[in-house]
């Protein structure tokens, strides 16, 4: 079976890290760069236009920024996932990014291994944040809100417990079938079993929900 290639579009202000990301990416046979924009108008249009299958999307851009652009796509191309690649790792950026409907944050610093992952893992539908970003969104959300009494812990079995523990330390679907030597099938239905009981609609929401619980 040949293996899926994915449609990647590149939006950041700089052309110089366009042009660095595309050389990266292209050593990759799966990912292919259909695309590039220096702003958010211009993404929305490459977007309609190419109909990517992952955004690269920078979040300090003139004209409209990532953010904006990412609530846009998103209400335009349900399908199209958005990866925030960013130099800021300020809490208001990554809430904002997050709540725009981004299913990424990732620093520029990122390794290529992390980027190459995340970029597949956003295309199977999988959300991907870096460990050091994932961290301050569960401590910032620790702060601002109060513990919920009667947390559902309890409806959670023991190995749910431990998938949502390594979920919300920022670990795919596949991290967590390696650490715990089940199928990432199992891990999917795990997943799909904790959203539930949570009550929560995506791996953000659960993550926050385990800080919540005291899980982690």
């Amino acid at each position: 079976m040949s293996q899926r290639v994915l449609r990647v579009l590149l939006v950041d202000d700089q052309a110089l890290f366009r042009e660095g990301l595309r050389a990266l990416l292209s050593s990759q046979p799966d990912l292919h760069v259909v695309g590039e924009a220096g702003d958010g108008e211009e993404a929305l249009r490459q977007a309609d236009r190419l109909r990517p299958d992952v955004v690269l999307m920078d979040l300090h851009m003139p004209l409209l920024d990532g953010v904006a652009a990412t609530k846009r796509l998103r209400a335009a191309q349900p399908g199209c996932r958005v990866i925030a690649l960013t130099t800021f790792d300020d809490d208001a950026y990554v809430f904002d990014a997050l709540r725009a409907g981004a299913v990424g944050y990732l620093l520029k610093d990122v390794p290529s291994s992390g980027l190459f992952e995340a970029i597949r893992a956003a295309a199977r539908g999988e959300s991907f944040l870096q460990p050091v970003v994932a961290a301050r969104l569960v401590a910032e959300f620790a702060r601002l809100s109060k513990p919920e009494p009667g947390a559902p812990v309890e409806a959670l079995s023991e190995r749910e417990r431990q998938v949502l523990r390594l979920l919300a330390d920022g670990a795919t679907n596949r991290d967590i079938a390696a650490r715990l030597c089940i199928t990432v099938g199992t891990v999917k239905n795990h997943v799909t079993s904790i959203l539930g009981k949570l009550g929560v609609s995506d791996r953000t929401q659960a993550a926050l929900k385990a800080r919540d619980m005291g899980l982690c």
